[in-house]
């Protein structure tokens, strides 16, 4: 079954920006899209596991702080060699200037 989780408020993220979240074991990327909607990714890149919450944010690309690998935050596809896997993505909503994702 499926939860939804709070991972932050929704202006603890500026615009065109990205945070770490970590639950349960687990670390998320919560991405904040020039367009002011919200957008969840798995926290590590496909290719070496670096957190992405230390990468730029340009528009609806996230770019990886190690290798410059990039992915589409709202997709998750892969974009920009090295990284060659995409990145599972997750269901956001905002209730009560929250940011929830869903989970599991």
């Amino acid at each position: 079954m499926s939860e939804w989780i709070e991972a932050c408020g929704a202006e603890d993220i500026d615009e065109e920006d990205v945070i770490r979240f970590d639950h349960a074991g687990r670390t998320f990327a919560i991405y904040r899209s020039p367009d002011d909607d919200y957008f969840a990714t798995d926290g590590l890149c496909t290719h070496e596991q670096v957190h992405l919450s230390g990468g730029l944010v340009m528009d609806d690309i996230i770019e990886c702080p190690k290798h410059n690998g990039r992915f589409n935050y709202k997709t998750g596809e892969a974009k920009g060699a090295p990284v060659c896997v995409n990145l599972k993505t997750y269901p956001v909503k905002v209730e009560g200037g929250k940011v929830l994702i869903q989970v599991g």
